[in-house]
């Protein structure tokens, strides 16, 4: 509480919430973050309950993230810039905020994130009564601020995963996450030395907390916007370098795998029925060629005019436009030439559609006869498209297996429409369900990692520096992050 760290903290002398209210620092990491710090600042500047500091650590951007942090004025809390002296990465970042910091409690956020007005109170109101509480996260909101496709899915599909997770969490989140000081350090912060670049840092701090008895919340109604613009390469990207497979290999180390947001049973079965499902396809596309490629083809395409309706948004729209149109026409081609003649027709079209009717997938920006005929016109060239697969054996279980997969994801579907409109989730499953092929492919590269580490014998000593907890040294960590001597000077208060 505020009475009981006055000796610590810089600013007591300031007006501020009643004693029973903890204090707050918020620490956020910055690399290249130019883009979106300031709007980051404004929003905590719009909080109802300003926070005691807020401290931005400059992780070596070669932008001007820091001269912008620097330059920052009329804001109502005191600012701190903190440089790492190099590109070190965010748990490193953070741990270095979190050293300097005088708040009872460590509200950690990303550069690329606003909060609401009301998101500070509300961590100060939650820690305050339940004095039991070890950490508290939130999530994302629906209202991303990118409207383009990439950055709509990927947004939606993280607050799906966090506004369905259980309340009582399974890890860690540092994109919107509270811990209290006292427990942050006990634990030794984050991993910046594994963790080198944005990954699972945070995860692997909730694992080793929520396995030493500590309890961490998910508060759904804590939600804040993301701003950050996402595009095929760095979805893929992300999801199996910096996620997928640093977290199978935790996974194993820790024997750990709860069933929750990520890892729900669901999604488990998912990645398995994804694998199985593209094995099939391989084997009738093997066995038959072009009579089964093509209409499944045609299918991926038609599902994808969401996103295909956004070329004239396009950094290279005309580009787009020609690479689009000459595959389909191709495609067109090739299904008269297997006697496909109820494809050509929806295929030719599909560019021309597309372009004349440009739906939308935010309401009330397409009339509603125009988003429903082109509806109507994508659900019937689907029908076609799947009609004019031809019988095979093996055909069945590939239903079976797309069945069963839509089933176990059918709820995100239908979040989908709701948030976006059927169009919008047409085109994200195709995508969702690569999600899950990777994840596997992830999995499978992840567990190869970490058993050629079992024979190299790398893993015990691995397990024995990450396990540290209350009363354990964690040298990895806090003890490795300090402030170089040459970058102390340039540590401004506002």
């Amino acid at each position: 509480m505020k009475a009981e760290r006055s000796d610590l903290n810089p600013y007591s002398n300031q007006a501020t919430l009643s004693a029973q209210m903890p204090s707050i620092s918020v620490i956020i990491p910055a690399y290249n973050a130019a883009e979106y710090l300031a709007l980051c600042l404004e929003s905590l500047a719009s909080s109802t309950s300003a926070p005691l500091e807020v401290i931005v650590v400059d992780d070596g951007s070669s932008d001007e993230t820091r001269h912008r942090a620097q330059a920052a004025s009329g804001l109502p809390f005191p600012l701190r810039v903190l440089t790492t002296g190099g590109r070190r990465g965010p748990g490193f970042a953070r741990n270095l905020g979190s050293k300097q910091a005088a708040g009872d409690i460590l509200f950690f956020l990303d550069s690329d994130v606003c909060v609401a007005p009301e998101t500070i109170a509300r961590i100060e109101r939650t820690f305050a009564s339940d004095p039991a509480l070890d950490a508290l996260i939130g999530s994302y909101d629906r209202k991303p601020t990118y409207w383009n496709f990439l950055s709509q899915y990927r947004n939606l599909m993280h607050a799906y995963v966090h506004q369905t997770g259980e309340a009582n969490a399974s890890t860690f989140w540092s994109g919107c996450g509270a811990v209290r000081r006292e427990v942050f350090l006990a634990h030794g912060g984050f991993d910046g030395e594994l963790y080198k670049r944005p990954a699972i840092e945070d995860i692997e701090l909730g694992y080793r907390m929520v396995l030493q008895g500590r309890k961490i919340r998910l508060d759904r109604e804590l939600q804040v916007t993301h701003l950050k613009r996402w595009s095929l390469w760095s979805i893929v990207r992300t999801d199996i370098v910096d996620r997928g497979i640093p977290w199978t290999e935790l996974i194993l180390r820790r024997h750990f795998m709860p069933n929750d947001l990520n890892l729900r049973l669901s999604q488990r079965f998912s990645v398995i029925v994804a694998l199985l499902l593209v094995a099939v396809t391989a084997l009738l596309t093997a066995r038959d060629g072009a009579s089964i490629l093509i209409p499944l083809l045609a299918i991926f395409f038609l599902m994808l005019a969401g996103w295909w309706s956004e070329i004239r948004n396009m950094v290279r729209p005309r580009r787009v436009l020609a690479l689009l149109t000459c595959f389909v026409v191709l495609l067109a081609m090739e299904a008269y030439r297997h006697h496909m003649p109820a494809l050509v027709l929806p295929l030719v079209l599909y560019p021309f559609f597309i372009l004349a009717m440009r739906p939308s997938y935010i309401k009330d920006t397409t009339p509603a006869w125009s988003y429903s005929l082109s509806a109507f016109y994508i659900v019937a060239s689907l029908a076609i498209a799947v009609l004019s697969i031809p019988p095979r054996p093996l055909l069945l279980l590939w239903f079976l297996l797309l069945a069963l997969l839509t089933l176990l994801n059918l709820r995100f579907y239908l979040f989908l429409v709701e948030e976006r409109r059927i169009l919008f989730m047409l085109a994200a499953v195709p995508l969702h369900f690569a999600h899950h092929f990777y994840n596997g492919f992830s999995f499978m590269i992840g567990l190869g990692r970490h058993c050629w580490a079992q024979i190299r014998g790398k893993v015990g000593a691995q397990s024995a520096t990450q396990s540290a907890g209350p009363g354990r040294e964690y040298p990895s960590a806090l003890q490795a992050t300090s402030l170089p001597q040459a970058e102390q000077t340039e540590i401004s208060d506002r």
